[in-house]
C-alpha cells in the first residue's frame, strides 16, 4: 500500500472504531442494566438495542447517494454530529421510550456506507481488500476492547455515562475526518446507473443477505448470552474475561483467513466461515448451562464473525460498479442495520415468549439459509467486470 492508502485506511478505520466503541459496549451490559429499572421488558430491551439499526437501515442509501453527488466528507460531518446528539439524548433519558428515541436518533447518523465508499475512492482495487481488512480488523479489535471494558465502565460511570462517552467519541471522529482523512472527490456517474439494477445484481444480493443474517444473529445472541453467563454462575462484573477470551481468541484464529495463503481462496474461506459460525451457535445451544461450553461456543462464533466482518465490505466494494459505489455500499449498510434492528427486536420477543433456546434455534436456521444462498457466489479473485452482472 502507498502511504496515502495506508493513511486513508487507518484514519477511516479509526472513525469506525470511535463510533462503534460506544455501540458495542452497550451490548453486554444493557440487558442487565434494564432489568433493574422500572418499565423495562425483554421486548423493550430488544427494541432499544435494535432501534439504532432501524434508522441506520433507512438512511444508509440516501447518505450513500448524497455522498456520490456532493462529496463524502460533508456527509460524514453531518452524520457524526447527529450520532453524537442521539448519544447525549440516551445519556439524559429516564424512561424506556426516551432511550429508544435516542437510539433512533443515533441511527440517523448513517455513515457506514459513506466510509466504505470513501475507502474505495482512496485505494486502488489491488489494495482494497487490505484496506477493508484494516477497517474490519479495527472493528474486531474495538469489539474486543469494548466488551472487556464494559463491566468496568458500567461500574464506574453507569450506562448513561457510557452513552455520554459515546457522544464525545463521535465528536472526536469529526476531528479525524477534518484533519486525518485525505480528501477525495466523490465519484460522479460517467453514465447513469439505475438503482434497481444495483438491487438486482446477483453477487451484491448474496452479500446483502449475508450481512443481514450476520448482524441479526449477533444482536439476537446478546439478548440471551449475558443472562446465560449469569445463570451459569458468572457474576456480571466478571463477564469481561469471557468476552476477552472469546473475541481475542476469535481475532487470532481469523488472521490466517485474512493474510495467509487461504486469503486467495475467497469463496472457500467465506463459505467455511459461515459454516463455522453455525457450528458456534449450535455449540452454544447445546452448552447453555456450562460456562466452559459458552466460552468455547463464543470463541468459535467470533472466529467466523471476524472473518466475515472483514471480508463482506471488501467483497461489496469489489463487486460494485465504480460509478455507483456509494449507492451499492448504501444498500449493503442499510441491509446490515436492518439486520441489527430485526435481530435485536426479534431476539427480545422470542426470548420473552419462547425462551433462549428458541432464539438460538432461529439464529442457527438463519445461518444455514445464508450458507445455502451463498453457495453459488463467485470466486471474487479476478477484478469484477465494468458493468453490473445480470
Amino acid at each position: 500500500m502507498s502511504s496515502l492508502e495506508l493513511r486513508a485506511s487507518v484514519s477511516l478505520a479509526s472513525i469506525f472504531g470511535l463510533r462503534l466503541f460506544g455501540m458495542f459496549i452497550i451490548l453486554p451490559v444493557f440487558r442487565l442494566y434494564a432489568e433493574g429499572r422500572p418499565g423495562w421488558t425483554l421486548t423493550l430491551v430488544g427494541i432499544a438495542l435494535g432501534a439504532y439499526g432501524l434508522t441506520q437501515a433507512v438512511l444508509q442509501v440516501p447518505f450513500g447517494w448524497l455522498s456520490d453527488r456532493h462529496g463524502r466528507k460533508p456527509v460524514l460531518y453531518f452524520g457524526l454530529a447527529v450520532f453524537a446528539l442521539g448519544s447525549f439524548v440516551c445519556a439524559w433519558a429516564e424512561v424506556p421510550w426516551a432511550v429508544i428515541a435516542g437510539r433512533v436518533l443515533q441511527g440517523a447518523g448513517a455513515i457506514s456506507a459513506v466510509v466504505i465508499a470513501l475507502a474505495a475512492d482512496l485505494t486502488r482495487e489491488s489494495q482494497r481488500t487490505k484496506s477493508m481488512a484494516i477497517i474490519g480488523s479495527t472493528i474486531g479489535a474495538v469489539f474486543a476492547v469494548s466488551f472487556i471494558s464494559a463491566p468496568f465502565l458500567q461500574a464506574s460511570i453507569g450506562v448513561p455515562g457510557i452513552f455520554a462517552m459515546t457522544g464525545f467519541l463521535a465528536l472526536a471522529a469529526i476531528a479525524v475526518v477534518a484533519w486525518a482523512v485525505p480528501d477525495a472527490q466523490a465519484a460522479r456517474p460517467a453514465r447513469p446507473v439505475r438503482f434497481m439494477a444495483v438491487l438486482r445484481d446477483a453477487e451484491l444480493a448474496r452479500l446483502n443477505v449475508g450481512i443481514f443474517v450476520l448482524h441479526a444473529v449477533l444482536m439476537a445472541l446478546f439478548v440471551v448470552v449475558p443472562r446465560a453467563l449469569v445463570d451459569a454462575g458468572l457474576p456480571a462484573a466478571s463477564h469481561w474475561w469471557v468476552y476477552l477470551t472469546a473475541v481475542g481468541a476469535g481475532f487470532v484464529l481469523m488472521l490466517p483467513a485474512i493474510v495467509g495463503r487461504a486469503a486467495s481462496r475467497e469463496r472457500s474461506v467465506f463459505l467455511a466461515a459461515i459454516a463455522i459460525a453455525a457450528l458456534g451457535i449450535a455449540v452454544l445451544a447445546a452448552a447453555m448451562s456450562s460456562l466452559t461450553g459458552i466460552l468455547i461456543a463464543l470463541v468459535i462464533f467470533f472466529a467466523a464473525f471476524n472473518v466475515l466482518e472483514a471480508k463482506l465490505p471488501a467483497l461489496v466494494s469489489r463487486a460494485a460498479p465504480r460509478e455507483a459505489t456509494g449507492s451499492a455500499t448504501g444498500v449493503y449498510s442499510s441491509v446490515q442495520f436492518l439486520g441489527t434492528f430485526f435481530g435485536a427486536a426479534a431476539g427480545g420477543v422470542i426470548a420473552q415468549h419462547a425462551g433462549a433456546l428458541a432464539v438460538l434455534a432461529v439464529c442457527l436456521g438463519a445461518t444455514m439459509l445464508w450458507l445455502a444462498a451463498a453457495w453459488n457466489m463467485g470466486e471474487f479473485v479476478a477484478a469484477p467486470p465494468e458493468g453490473l452482472r445480470t
